[in-house]
C-alpha cells in the first residue's frame, strides 16, 4: 500500500499534502485480522531518478534462486514439505529454539501482543531465514530478522 493517502510520504523529491490525522486513518484502514494473515510487513521507500539510472549493484537473480532452490529441498528433506505447508503442530516440531532465539521471539510476542497467529507466521519465517542461509538450527539472529520484517515502521 501506499504510505499515506497522496502517496508521497517520505519520497525523496515530492512533498506529502497529508496531516497526520489523514495517515493515520489511512494506515488503520487494514484492520488486525488482515493483517495477522500477511507474513511480511516491509517498507519500501521511494527512489530517485538517479537510484534508477544507476547500475544494479544487488544479488544476481540466478544466484537468489538457486538458494531459494537449496532451501526448499533442505526443507522437503527434513519434513517432507515446504514450510508453508506445514501444521502450527508440525511447524513447532522442525522449530526447535535455542534459549537466545526463544527469548527474542517471547520478548517481540509480550512487547507487540502479538496473536498465536502472528507468533506462528514469525516462526515459519524464521525457519525460512535459517533454510536460505543453509543453517539447521534457528539462531537468536534468525528470529530477530523474522521480528525485524513483522515489525517495519509505519
Amino acid at each position: 500500500m501506499n504510505p499515506c493517502p497522496c502517496g508521497d510520504l517520505g519520497h525523496p523529491s515530492r512533498n506529502c499534502r497529508c496531516t497526520s490525522e489523514a495517515v493515520a486513518r489511512y494506515r488503520n484502514r487494514l484492520s488486525g485480522p488482515l493483517l495477522d494473515r500477511i507474513d511480511l510487513h516491509v517498507e519500501v521507500p521511494a527512489l530517485s531518478a538517479d537510484t534508477f539510472a544507476a547500475p544494479a549493484t544487488g544479488e544476481r537473480s540466478e544466484a537468489v534462486a538457486e538458494r531459494v532452490r537449496r532451501a526448499q529441498e533442505r526443507q522437503v528433506s527434513r519434513q517432507g514439505q515446504l514450510n508453508c505447508g506445514l501444521s502450527n503442530r508440525a511447524l513447532e516440531a522442525q522449530c526447535a529454539l535455542a534459549p537466545a532465539a526463544q527469548e527474542v521471539l517471547h520478548h517481540a510476542v509480550t512487547q507487540h501482543h502479538w496473536s498465536a497467529r502472528t507468533y506462528h507466521r514469525v516462526l515459519r519465517v524464521a525457519r525460512t531465514i535459517a533454510d536460505l542461509a543453509g543453517h539447521d538450527a534457528i539462531d537468536a539472529h534468525h528470529v530477530a530478522e523474522a521480528v525485524q520484517y513483522r515489525e517495519a515502521p509505519a
